[in-house]
This record gives structure tokens, C-alpha cells and sequence, in this order.
């Protein structure tokens, strides 16, 4: 599951970022095509790459960025320096780096500074997008937290519809205040990705006596795949397949 969401404009408070999360339902191909889709509207854009310890938001979109989110936390550089331009889709990204469990162990100071400057840095764009790591682990707890909406994507496997229940059910026993939808990823078809949803929207009701509403659906599309394997960007790519339709119109959905 996968949190993502607009950014908050200046006058919003600390925990206006949005974010995104879960491993294994294409969150970080979801968190850069919405990126890219907000872009193309015309709106300034930041991708961060959150997923403290297996960060590759940089190696699917085949950037090789001289500064990262390790030399900031490392002390050697503000937050500004590490943002890289994605010319291909018009954002700007602050990588993670790759590899490096040493990210998701951050000590208490490390992680409250870095969620201080995220926000701060966040008032310079109309949109910032936070990428998650899996699971639910202190680290992603935190940054989460920070969150104004939190996608929470999900696919038909049962493991992956377990995992967003047990996302959702701790963000209420939390009390958090994000505002939790959900997003069906690589659904065979709506109808398909509708039936997803109710399966885990019934759950929340009849457990947690909650229902998350339905951000949108993503249909399965071959091209994903491809583009993914091409480093280059499905909206530029191929831009007419139903993915790119499906995730520029929920671009549009949370624009409004």
C-alpha cells in the first residue's frame, strides 16, 4: 500500500505533505506518474523518495544524482542541495539512496529534523509527493504522520489487501488526522478494481467501523512494465494507454 498526496501551500501547517506506500504494488512507478501528471498540470512538483532504507525512485527514473537524502541527514548539505531536476517529467526529486538500511534506523533527532526541513522545503511547491517505505516500521509511521492524505494503494492479492488493513487499522488506533484513501493498482479491469475496494472497504467497516473512500483505479496496462524497464516516463512514453488515462485522471480528481 502507498501513500501520496498534493502539497501543502505555505499557509498549511507542518503536517501538509502527502504521501504514498507499500512495497510489491508499484507505488514507486505510481508516486512518479502521478508526480509527472501533476507536472503536466502545470503544477510545481516534488517526488521524495521516503523509502529510507531500499530507496530507487533515482533507478527507475535513470537518474544518477550527485547529492541524495544520505549526505543531508549526514550533515554535509541543506535539504535544497539534494533536490535533482527530472527534466523527462518537469519535477524535482530528492533520492534516497539505494541500499542503505542505515536510513531506516534513524535516531528520533535525525528523523524530527529531517520531517522539519522536508516541510519547510515543501512550501516552495503546489504539490509534494512522499514515497514510502513497506510495512509499517517506526520510520514510515513517522513520516506518515506528517502526511495531509495518505493513498494507500493496494492490488487484488490477498497479502496486499492484508497489508492496507493493517496500515489503515494502525493510523486509527494512532488518531492519526491524514485522510486515508485508497488506490487499486493493476487492476484487470474497473469493474475488477471495484471489487478490490469493497473487499477491503468491508473489512474497515465491519472491524475499525470506518470506510476509507475510494481515490481511483489503476487498470493493468503491458506498457508499465516496459516503460519502467526503459527508465522513461509511461506519459511521455506512451501516453494514450490506459494506466497514463487512469493516473492523469486521478491527478485531475485530486486537483479539485
Amino acid at each position: 500500500m502507498s501513500p501520496i498526496l498534493p502539497l501543502p501551500p505555505p499557509e498549511r501547517e507542518e503536517h501538509d505533505c502527502d504521501r504514498i506506500r507499500k512495497g510489491g504494488v508499484g507505488k514507486t512507478w505510481f508516486a512518479s506518474t502521478l508526480s509527472h501528471a501533476f507536472a503536466r498540470q502545470n503544477q510545481k512538483t516534488l517526488l521524495f523518495d521516503g523509502d529510507l532504507g531500499l530507496a530507487n525512485v533515482d533507478v527507475q527514473l535513470g537518474l544518477s544524482p550527485e547529492k541524495d537524502l544520505g549526505g543531508f541527514l549526514a550533515g554535509r548539505y541543506a535539504m535544497d542541495v539534494a533536490v535533482s531536476r527530472y527534466d523527462l517529467g518537469g519535477f524535482d526529486v530528492i533520492a534516497g539512496r539505494s541500499g542503505s538500511g542505515n536510513l531506516a534506523t534513524l535516531g528520533t533527532d535525525k528523523l524530527m529534523l529531517l520531517c522539519s526541513r522536508l516541510v519547510e522545503h515543501a512550501a516552495q511547491y503546489d504539490r509534494v509527493i512522499l514515497d514510502l517505505g513497506a510495512g509499517v516500521e517506526r520510520t514510515v509511521r513517522y513520516l506518515a504522520s506528517r502526511a495531509s492524505r495518505c493513498l494507500v494503494v493496494t492490488t487484488d492479492e490477498p497479502t496486499s489487501l492484508t497489508d492496507a488493513y493493517a496500515f489503515i487499522k494502525l493510523s486509527k488506533l494512532q488518531n492519526s488526522a491524514t485522510e486515508i484513501s485508497v488506490v487499486v493498482n493493476m487492476a484487470d479491469s474497473t469493474s475488477d478494481g471495484e471489487r478490490t475496494y469493497n473487499t477491503l472497504r468491508k473489512a474497515c467497516e465491519n472491524f475499525l467501523k470506518i470506510t476509507p473512500p475510494l481515490a481511483g483505479i489503476i487498470r493493468k496496462d503491458a506498457k508499465v512494465r516496459e516503460a519502467i524497464r526503459a527508465q522513461v516516463p509511461l506519459l511521455q512514453r506512451h501516453p494514450d494507454t490506459h494506466a497514463a488515462k487512469d493516473v492523469i485522471d486521478l491527478a485531475r480528481k485530486l486537483a479539485t
